[in-house]
Formats: C-alpha cells, structure tokens, sequence
C-alpha cells in the first residue's frame, strides 16, 4: 500500500526537523526555492554555529517572551539536551562555551548539515531545490515555479517552514505571507529582530570610528540591561549587546518615533570614583589625557561622550562622571529587515492549533521562523526552529494515521 505523500516547504531546520518526524509513516518531499538546502543555517554557521544554549531549562524558556507558552510544549520536547544528544547521532560533537553557548567542536554549520541531508535521504526522503512555492490551485494541489515550468502537488499534508524575512538573499523573504492572508490566515506584519539601528552620527565619528569596537560597556533600555560589546557603524550601532536589547529598543521606536539608549561607558567604576579621580588636578594634560589616566575612556568611547554629552559637561567632574556612567544615544529606527539576524512577526500563534496546524486550513502545519514569536541571539532562535519543525511534524504525522 502506498504511503500518503508529504510535502514539506522549505528546506531550512525547521524543514528538515520535520521531515525527520514524518518519514517513518509518510513518503516526504522537501521543497525549496534556492539551488540548495540550508543556505541562512550554513551563513549562520561561518562563524561559529551556536546550535543551542546550556543554561537551565526554566531559564531557558524565559527568553520566548510573550510565545512562551505556546512554545514550550515543543521546546520541552526538545530541549537543549536533547538537541546535543541528536547531534551527537550525527557524529556532531558539541561543548558549552564560557557564554554558556553551545556549539559544534567543529565550529561550522557545513558538517551537521552533511550528516543530516545524508540521513534523511537514507530515510528515503526526497529533496527537490529551485521549486519556488506559489501558493494552491483550485483543486487544493500545491503549486510551484520551477525552471521546468510550473508543476503541482497533491499532497495529503503539507508543513510550511518558509522563515521569516532576514537574509532575503538566502531564501527567506516573507514572500508567503500574502499567501496566507488571502486564506484568511492572520499574520502579524513581519519587523526586524536582533538588528542594528540608526543614529545621526556627526561626520567625525562616521569618517574615524565606523567599524570600531566599543567593548566592556553596560547598555540599558525601557527597565533591561546587558553587559557586553557592540561596533559602531556608519550609520549607526550594532552587535551582541545591542541585539540583546532590540525588541524592547524596536518597540519604543515603533511607539514614540525614538529610543534613547543608556551606556554605561565604564561600569566597573562607580559614578563617585569616577567623579573623584575627575577632579584631581590635571596640570598641563590636556582633556582627553586626563579622561584616559582618571577614567580609562579613550579611542571610540571619548568620541561617543563628546558625541553625545552637553559641551557643559566637560567643565565639571561630577557632571562627567553621570554622563560616563548614563550617556545617552538616540536611537532613530532598526536597520532594514534584510540586515536582521532573525524577524518578529509572522503566522498569529492563535491561528494554530496543538499541533501547529492551521485551524482553517486542515492538514497544512506551520513552523519555525514564519510564527509569530522572537528570542534574542545564543542558541534560542535555532532551537525554537528545531523543536517546532519537530512537533509540527509530529502533528503532521498523527494527522496522517488518522486520515
């Protein structure tokens, strides 16, 4: 007897998780719009793929934010751990880093997608690339362009993993999403998540100081605060710390047309040590000396305090001091969606059911980055797409063995 067809679009994790799930009841077709598989997972692996984080679970799954709840019967199904342990089933390796960030011991994404697409297709899973999805003809069959022409499939379950809309170049470029609104599927506007922002730099901080490091600062907005690094850019800020803080700097923008973001230049000093050794006398060193031996700000953190500091300032240790510890820098909107690392939005949670299949479209399942959820950098992102591939795929299957 033959095996029900699925049809799973988009050959991302969240794809190949699902896939994964279904081949053992399901003959499994995986489609893809690029030339090959995986192409956002192997970029974000060229420095180093971090595959999870090994922080505690209840921890863990505070970083989901408001989709916590809905997520976390996927991520309780597969949990850091259990991502480690499925790795090392692939021959992949993996170790905790300081950050509590977990990566391959290989550090590159290229292996563990080798041994995934070599075990899938052992599984018997076949993947067909350049087949751009377009949406449903009029007998519910799936339509696709693919350099052959225009071809459809009849599928008796179909999971969409299409992710979001960062990285457009690679494949995921949120083109679906008028897909499913003209299904009546709701879907939240896709935004930039963990993504730079705009700044109206003074000509001498563009022309000195774009690219540079600012390291070892405290960044705080809207009641959060993250310690750690961030790079000065052209045309404006970017980096872990800032990532750390985007949603919540994205949402005051988005509100009240600006976000000031507050910089601790020197958090390992207090504001009364710093306001003292500011006041010894200085003598014939000029200024940017005296900050550089009282207060260790030199180079691009200088630049930042001039930038944005009131002249008045400089006349006044005590003065000084605040602004070192609580500088100012506003922020005029996130950099374009395409330069994100990941994106907000998507498919409204509500529009799923238990199983992540789409209450008004029986037996079509969504997963991964096109739902309508968002995590910050550290391993979060890759192991949400992973766990919901899984359990849609999962919901995929029961609904398979009960048709």
């Amino acid at each position: 007897m033959a095996r029900p067809l699925a049809a799973i679009i988009g050959g991302g994790p969240a794809g190949l998780a699902a896939a994964e799930r279904l081949c053992d009841v399901a003959d499994v077709h995986v489609f893809d719009a690029m030339p090959s598989l995986g192409r956002k997972f192997l970029l974000a692996g060229k420095s180093g793929l971090n595959i999870t984080h090994g922080e505690a679970l209840e921890t863990f799954l505070t970083r989901f934010g408001p989709a916590r709840a809905r997520l976390e019967p996927a991520l309780r199904g597969f949990t850091p751990q259990a991502i480690r342990d499925w790795a090392a089933a692939l021959g992949i390796e993996t170790f905790e880093g300081s950050s509590g960030r977990i990566f391959p011991r290989a550090m590159k994404a290229s292996p563990l997608l080798r041994a995934w697409l070599a075990r899938l297709r052992e599984r018997g899973v076949t993947f067909h690339t350049r087949h751009k999805w377009t949406g449903w003809g009029e007998d519910g069959a799936l339509r696709f362009a693919t350099p052959q022409g225009e071809m459809t499939v009849k599928a008796a379950a179909t999971i969409l993993a299409l992710g979001g809309a960062s990285w457009p170049r690679l494949g995921s470029d949120g083109g679906w999403a008028g897909l499913l609104a003209a299904r009546g599927i709701a879907v939240i506007p896709l935004r930039a998540a963990n993504c730079g922002f705009d700044v109206a730099w003074s000509a001498p901080v563009k022309e000195r100081f774009a690219g540079q490091p600012v390291k070892s600062v405290t960044l705080a907005h809207d009641g959060e605060s993250v310690k750690g690094d961030f790079v000065v850019t052209e045309n404006g800020v970017e980096g872990s710390a800032i990532y750390a803080l985007s949603a919540r700097l994205r949402d005051t923008i988005e509100r009240e047309g600006e976000a000031l973001l507050t910089i601790d230049l020197a958090p390992d000093r207090s504001a009364e040590r710093l306001a003292r050794d500011l006041a010894q006398p200085r003598g014939k060193a000029s200024l940017a000396n005296h900050l550089r031996k009282k207060a260790g700000i030199d180079g691009v953190k200088a630049a930042l305090l001039r930038e944005c500091a009131a002249p008045d300032t400089f006349t006044s240790p005590a003065a000084l001091a605040h602004a070192i510890k609580h500088l100012g820098l506003r922020l005029l909107r996130p950099r374009p969606i395409a330069e994100a690392i990941s994106s907000a939005g998507g498919i409204a949670l509500s529009e799923l059911d238990a199983d992540f299949m789409l209450k008004k479209l029986p037996g079509v399942f969504a997963a991964g980055e096109m739902l309508d959820w968002e995590a910050p950098t550290g391993g979060y992102l890759l192991t949400a797409c992973l766990a919901t591939g899984r359990a849609a795929g999962d919901g995929a299957a029961r609904h398979l063995m009960r048709s």
